[in-house]
């Protein structure tokens, strides 16, 4: 799949813009997840990825194909996602989203012998919903790229452009931070 990126991206920098259109539709729904993770909306999740497409496009000539298409656009888009949570930190939600979003999974309907369990897991995901919002956008990042996407450190050293020591620690930092909102908002 890298050499058909490359390919693409080849095409597109020779004027064939249907093959970025061809990167887009490949990449769009892992961009998404990933920023609505780090945003905590789908409205400005959907914004993130647009965003991040269009710069890729624009700076496209500046990929040396050091890294998979994939790491460098995920790359701006991580990074596109955490700038907008630094403009919007001052700003708190009371409602927890737009339109009663919560980014909560639908319950495992397997364990239906348990009635109050899909009440239950609804209201866990809504408290770490909400504690992930309360964080940093640099903790929330690494928390969401290491523990909800399963990213390796070196691929996150990689896209946050840091060493792999600073992603150790904030991700110890994150976790710690998050486990703490946690707690405070059970007693």
């Amino acid at each position: 799949m890298s050499a058909d990126d490359h390919r693409l991206i080849a095409e597109c920098l020779q004027g064939d813009t249907a093959a970025f259109g061809v990167l887009v539709r490949r990449y769009q729904e892992r961009l998404y997840n990933t920023a609505y993770r780090l945003v905590g909306n789908a409205e400005d999740a959907y914004d993130v990825v647009q965003e991040a497409f269009l710069s890729a496009y624009q700076s496209l000539d500046s990929f040396k194909g050091d890294s998979l298409f994939f790491t460098w656009l995920y790359r701006i888009a991580v990074n596109t996602a955490i700038s907008l949570k630094r403009k919007r930190r001052a700003v708190v939600s009371i409602d927890g989203g737009r339109n009663g979003e919560q980014g909560v999974e639908a319950a495992d309907t397997s364990e239906s012998s348990h009635p109050g369990h899909a009440m239950e897991q609804a209201e866990q995901g809504r408290r770490i919903h909400e504690a992930l919002g309360r964080l940093s956008a640099e903790h929330r990042a690494v928390l969401v790229m290491k523990d909800m996407e399963g990213q390796k450190y070196e691929t996150m050293a990689e896209v946050l452009q840091v060493p792999i020591g600073t992603i150790r620690s904030r991700l110890h930092r994150a976790r710690l931070e998050l486990r703490d909102l946690l707690e405070k908002d059970e007693s």
